[in-house]
């Protein structure tokens, strides 16, 4: 069973940033709403992810304390952005958006997974 993760630091980072993301996707600025155009993804459905953002975040946190918890969360967020990844490149929506918001978390992501529980 995958231990509580070692160090912390970095799962609260993703925790704050994947936390803040969801309060930003409750009412979504501009490069959030093009980002949803883009790949295809309906803007009344953006519901949806803020409820799966805020669930990611709830895990990180309670992961902290729980075993198997933090690793789950962080493999869930890893299947997130992966997942964006694909609707971005089948969609050929390859703008900064995708470069630095899409990878850019996906990095964040996987970055976290290794340090905290892999290493």
């Amino acid at each position: 069973m995958f231990s509580t993760p070692d160090p912390i630091w970095p799962v609260i980072v993703l925790a704050v940033v994947i936390g803040s993301d969801a309060l930003m996707s409750i009412r979504p600025p501009r490069f959030i709403r093009d980002c949803y155009a883009g790949v295809g993804f309906p803007l009344e459905w953006g519901w949806a992810l803020v409820y799966v953002k805020l669930l990611a975040t709830a895990g990180l946190i309670v992961g902290i304390w729980h075993d198997g918890v933090g690793v789950a969360a962080t493999a869930g967020v890893v299947a997130y952005f992966v997942a964006a990844t694909i609707a971005h490149l089948r969609a050929r929506f390859l703008g900064s958006e995708f470069w630095l918001n899409c990878l850019g978390m996906l990095a964040l992501s996987l970055a976290v997974l290794a340090w905290s529980f892999a290493f």
